[in-house]
């Protein structure tokens, strides 16, 4: 029988009755389209193929454990932990932002500018995005699973959607509720956000 004809979910069944090539061949049939999709999130070619390790290692491990509950969507599954690995990327990417001759409070002419208000507006800013992280994370899942596409990874309505597995107008519609929400959250604690 040719393997090319074995389902997802045949595959899958194999690898868990022992025949470790099948978890191989299943890797092999969708790694492509899950590199594909990270290359198009993180546009680098490096980091895109890091991500793919560390998404595969992470879907293999949830199999091994007995986590994963085959519905018939095994690439949409892999692509959601994909998803989520990219997000963790650009969160670690904001945390370890590289300091500026700028921001260590020097100008192109190497003049020391007013560094007590730069550490100032830095605070001010570091407060500003705990607070709208903080009201992002209290937002319903679905609310705050399209904020985190969009805003943090970049996505397109018509991405989130695919990602989703909704209509194009139900990413919409679930990103108004969002901003609805949040500007609720902002006027009821009387954050400034500039």
């Amino acid at each position: 029988m040719n393997t090319q004809l074995l389902s997802d979910q045949v595959l899958l069944n194999r690898y868990l009755s022992g025949d470790r090539s099948a978890i191989s061949q299943l890797i092999d049939r969708h790694s492509k389209r899950v590199r594909d999709y990270i290359r198009m999130m993180v546009k680098d070619h490096d980091v895109a193929d890091d991500i793919l390790q560390e998404t595969l290692i992470k879907a293999v491990r949830v199999i091994d454990e007995g986590r994963y509950a085959d519905t018939g969507k095994f690439l949409s599954w892999v692509l959601r932990i994909a998803h989520n690995q990219v997000i963790d990327y650009f969160r670690s990417q904001k945390s370890q932002r590289t300091v500026s001759e700028s921001d260590a409070g020097y100008n192109v002419l190497g003049t020391l500018r007013f560094a007590e208000r730069n550490v100032e507006d830095r605070m001010i800013s570091e407060q500003i995005e705990a607070d709208v992280r903080r009201m992002i994370d209290s937002l319903p899942e679905e609310q705050r699973e399209v904020v985190v596409m969009r805003y943090y990874a970049g996505m397109s309505f018509q991405e989130i959607a695919d990602q989703t597995e909704v209509s194009i107008n139900t990413a919409l519609g679930r990103m108004r509720y969002a901003l609805i929400n949040l500007r609720k959250m902002i006027k009821e604690n009387n954050v400034i956000l500039n």
